[in-house]
């Protein structure tokens, strides 16, 4: 049976092609919704492009028809603007105040009452990123979804970056005999990625255990490359923070993603590994830090000064890890360190598009925040010769339109999994205090 489905604004801000995503049924944007768009469309965000995206594709579509009468979609499926059910009465008995989400809820909600007097009435199901807005169609006895169409994968099957495996403890002997093990040899009915990490641990419950890696071309396990000596200062402390060197320090990845909770070494790390490939083995001429400019509660508005001095406030926890990998004594010494040694970059991801950057070690930090066409600009800038890290916790996410499953960081992690040409590990101990570690499990 055909279906009526009733799209929220967020919806369509999130996925301007979300009006192609619902085969062959009617899909109705309120008018609502066209007032909303229209006010965002001057934004110099993701938001704004989205929303200057889908009003250029509903003015192309105007071409097969008038659009508040429908039009039909390539897909079989209907479109409309609807002008006509947006009655308040009877969403007035329940929720009094007509705002933008409750005139959205009117449009479904005088749709559901019609269909009801037909002799086979369709489903109307109103589509929204927004709990709250489903949690209203709930109470109206209005059936209403997530839109999960942009979805990358579920929180549970995210790609770790490594897995342990218990096996016989001759297997184990026979790698610290031979220096590899081959991958069909192991029989695990599932391919292994590259750069894959694997951990072996003896079946029969003795400490026995062997750290590998897989190959780029994923057929063989290999002992890691580096060992576990200080960079900067700073040392792995457990095996995902030792994988995440490896790939940090590897010259032929030139992409690399890390992710995980608060204090588990991401930014610490990366910096350290930068800092070692561009000053001590001038592998890179530069080393490139930047974060998207998002805040977490309630913008501050704009910020005196130059645009270094704009910046600052922003990028201060690229500056703490520096200030530690440094050590230095007096607030400001860091920029008299940064100024001597002028291969150092640390900006906002505003000023990227367009650039190439070739020859440098780039650090993408909070990448969670981005989506996934932000995510697609950044790393088509990477140029011959540079290594890009994206860094970040999906966990939390300061957009209004992103959530663990559909951000840009994400993105990249499946999306280049099984490419030779990147690596990823999910760190999960968090190193930077004991009351750190708890506050990322507990709260």
């Amino acid at each position: 049976m055909r279906k009526i489905y009733v799209l929220d604004t967020n919806v369509l801000l999130q996925d301007p092609n979300s009006i192609f995503a619902f085969e062959d049924n009617e899909v109705v944007i309120p008018a609502i919704v066209l007032e909303e768009i229209d006010s965002k469309k001057r934004n110099a965000d993701e938001i704004g492009r989205n929303a200057r995206q889908i009003s250029r594709m509903l003015d192309n579509l105007r071409t097969r028809g008038r659009i508040h009468d429908g039009i039909k979609l390539d897909n079989g499926g209907k479109l409309k603007v609807e002008l006509n059910h947006r009655s308040f009465m009877k969403l007035q008995e329940v929720f009094g105040e007509i705002t933008s989400d409750n005139r959205i809820l009117a449009v479904a909600l005088n749709y559901h009452l019609e269909e009801q007097e037909q002799t086979d009435p369709r489903p109307v199901i109103i589509v929204s990123k927004d709990t709250l807005v489903r949690i209203k169609a709930d109470v109206l006895g209005l059936p209403a979804e997530d839109y999960l169409t942009d979805r990358i994968v579920n929180a549970s099957d995210m790609f770790m970056g490594y897995l342990t495996l218990r096996v016989h403890p001759s297997v184990i002997d026979e790698f610290y005999t031979y220096r590899f093990l081959s991958v069909p040899a192991l029989n695990l009915g599932y391919p292994l990625h590259p750069h894959e990490f694997v951990i072996l641990r003896d079946e029969m419950g003795t400490s026995k255990s062997a750290l590998l890696k897989v190959n780029a071309e994923g057929k063989k396990l290999e002992p890691l490359y580096l060992s576990n000596e200080p960079i900067w200062g700073i040392a792995a402390r457990n095996a995902q923070q030792r994988m995440a060197l490896e790939l940090l320090l590897s010259d032929d990845i030139p992409l690399v993603t890390l992710t995980g909770k608060a204090g588990t070494g991401k930014t610490l790390l990366t910096l350290a590994a930068g800092l070692m490939k561009v000053e001590d083995d001038r592998k890179y001429k530069k080393l490139l830090i930047a974060r998207p400019v998002v805040p977490m509660g309630k913008d501050i508005g704009y910020l005196p000064g130059e645009k270094d001095e704009k910046l600052r406030p922003w990028m201060q926890p690229i500056y703490d890890n520096l200030e530690f990998l440094f050590d230095t004594k007096k607030p400001g010494d860091i920029d008299k360190v940064l100024a001597g040694l002028g291969s150092i970059q640390v900006e906002a991801l505003t000023y990227i598009r367009g650039r190439s950057i070739p020859g440098q070690f780039i650090i993408i930090d909070e990448a969670q925040n981005l989506s996934k066409h932000e995510v697609k600009t950044i790393v088509s800038r990477v140029g011959e010769g540079s290594k890009i890290v994206l860094l970040g916790d999906p966990d939390q996410i300061d957009h209004p339109y992103l959530d663990a499953s559909s951000n840009g960081l994400t993105y990249v992690v499946e999306k280049f999994k099984e490419q030779q040409i990147s690596g990823h590990i999910t760190l999960e101990r968090g190193e930077r205090s004991h009351l750190a570690q708890l506050a990322a499990d507990l709260l």
